[in-house]
């Protein structure tokens, strides 16, 4: 029995605040279930107003929406926290499974909280343990598939127990590779993690023969056994039959890791920026490597990305497996130690950052002491800002990546103007908002005899409730004033929205249902449950099943024998309280989730918007008022103002990499822009843009895009790159690498592009001939 929401409230509370500690148990739970009891138990202090409300109460816990199917008890891949899920310690765990229980048949989703990083070391729970295919050499069809955790798990130990080999014999592992050759692992006494095991990878085991020798098998003849894969930069080639074939220099495929095609499309990107390349090919950076740096990650970093990327322009392989590299970004960024999903990006500008550090000329930097403009002409500010940068900051990351900004901020009050000039290694553009989006809804109309019928809605980005009905109301002839908008999970109101309540409020997965109501009715909620007995125990309790009701009656002369009429007419034979052999036997699941499909869901979306990159920069450069919560302190007034705000561009580097903002966040949901940015393959002046005025000329040719294709958080990165050598583009899809037209390169799925600034007496460099390209589809 819960108790009052307010003593859940309190109780609660302090347990959820707990920090992670290495080791303990840490529970997934769905953000819907989450928040649905938050609004009932009043958690929120801004949002107390559904307290007690029994349309809120949140019923069992269910973490259905995060399971793939119910018999495995998998995770969904690319859950998001916050948005999908909430992490719960067990305290707190264990007093919501005493208040509410869990669903029947639905094991808890239980994960350790380990340590990440080596350096920078932070806890954290291990959502996704590592997915592994095991089998023993004389059975390599009989393939078991296991998670384990990859910071707690010796592998032979491991596999020794789920295939009973006693400690006493000795075995060897081999890991198999995309092409079919195997790599024999020859460290077992580490973890996953030490042993760079990818995320899917098949780990095969031998055992040795009684009469000491090894069995010999068929299918290890291309075996390759490299003697430190876990310590070693050979670790990160595959000994493929394809790679002992020579290919082009750069023309080499990045092997997934495991969702870690983010990186390989930001690597493919650095690898196709020549003075970066040059300058590693060269080992230019062997006399720059500073280890003694503390900002920097002892050039370590350096080091592995310098061998990575002369494997890949060594032209002595098609692809490579890049392990150590990942290895060690983990250990100075743990974010990306693991095997879920990141942004290209966001890795993009760890590498930058890490590699200037581990390469900065600078080995003891100076203080300098901020100097503010006061009236001095810019061009004596911005070359004293570049000069102090400099005395600071001197990589190769800084000679071809930094540019630099003007900031201008004006008090509102006084006039007060602040202008200042900063660095920056990249360009973050903002793109036009989607000022609509569209909603799927299904409308339940009062005629209880009709089915419910789905719509597909245009409705203002920041609009209302109103807004849907409006829309609603158009297509459908059901009056705005008659509706009474709901969202659905697990089989119950999840909230009944208020005519002024902001869209925002629903997320894409939502399941919204607008009710037609009327004046002269009344409205309550209707919900179908069935009497069960527990398999757990001998006790019986009601668990809710189909979707529930709004129901519409008159106000006035109604009887409880017309009120069952009425509900009887709207699903047939139906009752309230259902025993289980009459729901069997009488209630129709199939009609009861029918709904018809109006046109407006069957008609092909229209064709979005297009911009133009140059429009994105003048986005960027636009004068803004600074918000209520974000205001500047203005030395004049001696208070925080809301100031106006005002970027330009000052300086540009020679590679000047553009960063399209197309992920959006709110405290509801995510979205992801995907408007289509038009952008010049060659041409690109940005001499407009720059505001020195003793500015050479700025134009760039494009080198490289990393895409992103799908939603947030989920998805695929790859990269179109253009080869130095032979100035021809190919398309970088993880291991694979094609040949590209540059027909193919504007799509809207550009998400991060790489521009080389051309040199003053630089002519255009003309068109690569045209070539077939396999028909691909990268659209």
């Amino acid at each position: 029995m819960a108790p009052a929401p307010a003593v859940q409230r309190a109780e609660l509370r302090p347990l959820m605040a707990a920090s992670m500690r290495l080791g303990e148990s840490w529970y997934l739970l769905s953000s819907r279930w989450f928040s649905l009891w938050k609004r009932y138990v009043g958690y929120d202090r801004w949002d107390v107003s559904g307290v007690g409300d029994p349309n809120l109460f949140p019923g069992p816990i269910d973490n259905a929406c995060l399971l793939s199917d119910g018999e495995s008890q998998s995770l969904k891949e690319h859950l998001i926290a916050q948005l999908d899920y909430v992490l719960v310690p067990s305290s707190a765990w264990q007093k919501l499974v005493s208040w509410y229980r869990c669903i029947e048949g639905q094991q808890p989703i239980v994960r350790k909280v380990m340590e990440f990083g080596l350096y920078a070391k932070h806890c954290e729970v291990e959502v996704y343990p590592l997915e592994l295919k095991l089998c023993e050499s004389s059975s390599p069809s009989n393939v078991i598939s296991c998670c384990f955790s990859r910071r707690d798990t010796t592998l032979v130990k491991e596999i020794r127990k789920l295939f009973k080999i006693p400690a006493e014999k000795d075995v060897r592992l081999w890991s198999s590779h995309f092409d079919g050759s195997y790599e024999q692992l020859s460290e077992l006494g580490v973890t996953l993690e030490d042993a760079n095991i990818y995320h899917g990878e098949l780990v095969l085991i031998e055992v040795k023969n009684e009469d000491g020798t090894w069995p010999q098998h068929p299918f290890l003849s291309t075996l390759c056994c490299l003697s430190s894969r876990g310590s070693g930069f050979a670790c990160n080639s595959y000994s493929s039959r394809d790679s002992t074939s020579l290919s082009q220099p750069g023309l080499c495929g990045l092997s997934n890791l495991g969702n870690t095609c983010f990186m390989n499309s930001a690597l493919q990107c650095l690898s196709n920026t020549p003075p970066l390349t040059d300058y590693f090919l060269e080992d230019k950076y062997e006399a720059e490597i500073n280890h003694s740096n503390p900002l920097g990650m002892r050039g370590e970093i350096a080091e592995a990305y310098a061998e990575l990327i002369k494997q890949i322009w060594s032209g002595r392989q098609s692809h490579v497996a890049p392990r150590m590299f990942k290895t060690q970004v983990g250990r100075f960024a743990p974010q990306f130690s693991g095997y879920q999903q990141q942004d290209s990006q966001e890795l993009l500008a760890f590498l930058l950052d890490g590699l200037h550090e581990d390469l900065n000329r600078v080995k003891k930097k100076p203080y300098l002491e901020l100097k503010d403009a006061n009236g001095r002409p810019d061009s004596v500010v911005a070359k004293e800002a570049w000069e102090n940068h400099r005395l600071r900051n001197d990589s190769i990351i800084v000679d071809i990546f930094h540019g630099l900004f003007k900031s201008t901020l004006v008090c509102p009050k006084c006039s007060k103007v602040s202008v200042t000039f900063d660095p920056f290694c990249y360009l973050t553009l903002p793109l036009p908002l989607k000022r609509d989006r569209l909603l799927e809804v299904t409308l339940v109309y009062a005629d209880p005899q009709r089915r419910p019928v789905q719509y597909r809605v245009v409705v203002p980005m920041m609009g209302a409730i109103s807004d849907l009905c409006e829309s609603l109301s158009k297509l459908s002839g059901v009056p705005a004033e008659n509706m009474v908008v709901t969202d659905v999970y697990n089989h119950r109101f999840h909230k009944i929205f208020q005519a002024d309540e902001g869209l925002n409020h629903i997320m894409p997965k939502d399941d919204i249902f607008p009710s037609e109501d009327g004046s002269e009715y009344i409205t309550f909620s209707v919900y179908f449950r069935e009497k069960a007995v527990r398999q757990s125990s001998s006790t019986s309790g009601t668990i809710l099943f189909g979707q529930p009701l709004l129901m519409s009656v008159p106000k006035h002369k109604l009887t409880v024998d017309h009120l069952y009429v009425f509900l009887l007419l709207a699903f047939s034979t139906l009752a309230i309280d259902w025993d289980s052999d009459t729901r069997r036997l009488l209630f129709d699941e199939q009609e009861a989730q029918a709904f018809e499909k109006h046109a407006s869901v069957l008609q092909p979306q229209k064709m979005k918007a297009v911009v133009a990159l140059k429009d994105c920069i003048e986005l960027f450069t636009t004068m803004e008022t600074l918000g209520e919560h974000d205001p500047w302190y203005c030395p004049n007034c001696k208070k925080h103002q809301q100031a106006t705000k005002k970027f330009d561009l000052w300086s540009l580097p020679k590679i000047l990499v553009v960063h399209l903002k197309r992920f959006s966040y709110s405290r509801y949901w995510r979205d992801k822009l995907d408007t289509v940015v038009e952008f010049p393959i060659r041409g690109l002046n940005m001499s407009e843009f720059v505001c020195d005025p003793r500015g050479s000329s700025y134009v760039y040719d494009l080198i490289a895009v990393s895409n992103h294709y799908g939603a947030m958080g989920v998805g695929h990165y790859t990269a179109y790159a253009k080869n130095k050598v032979n100035g021809k583009w190919y398309y970088f899809d993880d291991s694979s690498v094609s040949l590209a037209s540059e027909d193919q390169i504007v799509t809207k799925a550009a998400y991060v592009l790489f521009y080389q600034r051309r040199n003053n007496e630089e002519h255009v460099a003309p068109s690569p001939p045209h070539e077939e390209c396999d028909g691909m589809d990268t659209n």
